[in-house]
């Protein structure tokens, strides 16, 4: 099990910029797949990104294709999810999550969860 951090949340305006960042603590961070989910009130939590162990495969939603870009540094034990051209359908809380599985879009695959940041994109 890992543990895991969220920060970098805030409020910003349409078309701008944020960059999440997620700290892992506990061993083999390197070992584990990591992914971006988001809950919007009232709404499910949706997958946003994930990224494979090593940093050979990195998947998005549709929704944010283009504008998101998903990373992380094994040395560091940090994933990071940097979302340009924000909108306010983007407004929600940003979970990290982490998995020493296979990816999945499914939120229940994935094993350990941060406590999520909130994200605000005002019009």
């Amino acid at each position: 099990q890992v543990q895991l951090v969220e920060s970098g949340g805030g409020l910003v305006q349409a078309g701008g910029s944020l960059r999440l960042s997620c700290a892992a603590s506990g061993r083999s961070f390197s070992s584990y797949a990591m992914g971006w989910f988001r809950q919007a009130p009232g709404k499910e939590r949706e997958f946003v990104a994930a990224i494979s162990w090593i940093g050979g495969s990195i998947y998005y939603a549709d929704s944010v294709k283009g504008r998101f870009t998903m990373s992380r540094d094994n040395g560091k034990k940090t994933a990071y999810l940097q979302m340009n051209s924000l909108k306010p359908e983007d407004t929600a809380v940003y979970y990290c999550a982490a998995n020493q599985g296979s990816i999945a879009t499914y939120s229940g695959s994935w094993g350990s969860w941060g406590q999520g940041t909130q994200v605000t994109v005002s019009s």
